[in-house]
């Protein structure tokens, strides 16, 4: 065979295991990339766990957006069916993505010290790929999209995604197509700026819950509710792993720290969802 020889395993089992170039594993995966991107700035050993979590995280952004945009698009043609597949395998990549805090979240001040000066001005709220997972929640902001101007394609790629509907946008495009009371003023709404709760929105996701539990709005509203608690849990461990290894300190990036942190926990996500249950 020319590509590749069949060579019995130590199982007793025939395997590939020489190839005239690049296994197709690396081929596909691209592993050899993947695994040396990790260049540790200091000679401490905790600053490769650190290292390897945030990428790992930016990881889980890329899938999460992926399955948002899917979930976004798909509701935009009325496909309830396909838009439900794509939440509910964001789930799994949202517990996933907060699972990644172990590693680096009991840092103590003296571990976290010690490589703290590698990533100077780094920090995470620089991060484009979770600007994009904020925007599809409906967070918009034109201030988090100047600081990836020195980045051509990121920098277009952020203010594309400033104007575009986000996830929740469609979803309440979703239910007044489908006869709920979503006003037009939240539809035609400024979507470049942040989305604000509206009584209006309340009152149709009052209406949704009151009726049938059968009813697949009900499921729709339960999978948001599933993914804004996975946001503000990965919200609350950042909140806490950072309290835990800086205290009160300012932020690397400039932002005061835990204080800027507490309020990004506070903040809702898909509000209404939240605050009509009051009226069930």
């Amino acid at each position: 065979m020319t590509d590749s020889t069949l060579t019995p395993s130590a199982e007793g089992e025939d395997s590939l295991l020489e190839f005239d170039g690049t296994t197709p594993y690396e081929d596909y995966v691209h592993a050899s990339v993947l695994t040396s991107l990790q260049q540790p700035l200091s000679n401490d050993p905790g600053e490769m766990a650190f290292l390897v979590t945030t990428q790992v995280m930016e990881l889980w952004f890329t899938l999460i957006v992926h399955e948002w945009r899917t979930a976004r698009d798909s509701l935009m043609k009325d496909d309830l069916e396909r838009a439900m597949e794509a939440l509910r395998r964001s789930l799994g990549s949202l517990q996933a993505l907060n699972d990644a805090w172990r590693p680096i979240a009991s840092l103590t001040p003296a571990q976290f010290n010690g490589f703290r000066s590698a990533f100077g001005e780094a920090s995470g709220f620089q991060s484009a790929m979770y600007r994009h997972m904020e925007f599809l929640l409906g967070d918009k902001s034109r201030s988090m999209v100047q600081p990836h101007r020195g980045h051509p394609r990121v920098h277009a790629e952020l203010e594309d995604a400033l104007t575009q509907p986000s996830l929740y946008d469609e979803v309440l495009g979703f239910l007044h197509r489908r006869g709920l009371p979503v006003p037009e003023q939240v539809l035609e709404r400024d979507r470049t700026v942040a989305y604000r709760a509206d009584a209006g929105v309340e009152e149709a996701w009052r209406q949704v819950y009151a009726g049938p539990q059968s009813d697949p709005l009900v499921a729709l509203g339960e999978a948001l509710t599933d993914i804004a608690e996975l946001v503000l849990r990965w919200r609350s461990d950042h909140l806490l792993a950072t309290r835990r290894a800086m205290g009160a300190k300012t932020g690397s990036g400039g932002s005061p720290g835990v204080a800027f942190l507490e309020k990004r926990a506070a903040r809702s996500v898909f509000p209404e969802v939240w605050t009509a249950r009051s009226y069930v």
